[in-house]
């Protein structure tokens, strides 16, 4: 355990402060774009955070008050992209949660075209630990393909697809509504690679009409209206800590 006064690595410090993951974090000093008493920093240095002056372009953070830690569930709609700022002006998630009580970021990513649940937090720990495909937290989407679906291109998909060279995990595939011309599946993956189930979609010659994300581990979009936003309850929030400290071969065997 750390002790109180022990120093801290600087990815942590930033992250733990609400303000960015700790991978982003890494991106930014790696970059030169963070400073501790106006100095650039390195990766894996460590920082007094009562003491040091830790800077992000330019403006100071302020690490010296704990901040409570937030975790919201987004309904996040079509059109929106997964990011806190966009230099092409397009709609942004950010806009969505303006009124949340914290700055908070996204846990993940939902593509523009894609829409359904998207977690966020200013707990840094926490995202890391839910994109980490270590702990093969699942997620759940309703995929809308066109034309059809063959029992081959469903085994396909359940068995995995090769995707740049790298094969995917095996994925759950479930036929919900079948009608002339478009096929609703439920598809449950584990990992969380860039587009990935369009991508997998395509790779089996399915076109994907529509792509929403209803669950996330136990934590589920529900009656949520697009656009807005609630906090996880402390049952979701209990559920998704007790997966996260469960060993992953112990839930794959479930």
């Amino acid at each position: 355990m750390q002790k109180k006064n022990e120093p801290v690595r600087l990815q942590k410090v930033l992250s733990e402060s609400g303000i960015m993951s700790r991978r982003k974090a890494e991106e930014m000093i790696e970059l030169g774009k963070v400073t501790v008493n106006g100095r650039k920093a390195k990766i894996g240095q460590k920082v007094d955070p009562r003491r040091d002056i830790i800077a992000v372009e330019g403006k100071k953070v302020d690490t010296r008050q704990h901040q409570k830690k937030y975790y919201i569930a987004l309904h996040k709609p079509r059109g929106y992209v997964t990011t806190m700022s966009d230099e092409m002006d397009r709609r942004c998630v950010a806009d969505l949660v303006k009124d949340a009580p914290a700055r908070v970021y996204p846990v993940g990513r939902l593509d523009r075209d894609s829409e359904g649940l998207l977690l966020m937090t200013n707990d840094g720990e926490f995202a890391n630990k839910i994109m980490h495909p270590k702990f093969h937290i699942n997620k759940t989407y309703r995929v809308t393909v066109r034309p059809d679906i063959n029992d081959e291109q469903a085994m396909q998909l359940a068995e995995g697809v090769e995707l740049d060279g790298v094969r995917t995990a095996p994925a759950q595939v479930m036929v919900l509504t079948k009608e002339p011309g478009r096929v609703v599946l439920q598809i449950v993956i584990a990992e969380g690679r860039n587009r990935q189930i369009r991508r997998m979609c395509e790779a089996v010659g399915l076109e994907v009409a529509r792509l929403k994300r209803v669950s996330v581990g136990p934590v589920r979009l529900g009656m949520l209206p697009p656009g807005q936003w609630r906090m996880l309850t402390v049952p979701e929030m209990s559920a998704l800590q007790s997966a996260l400290k469960e060993e992953p071969e112990k839930r794959r065997d479930r």
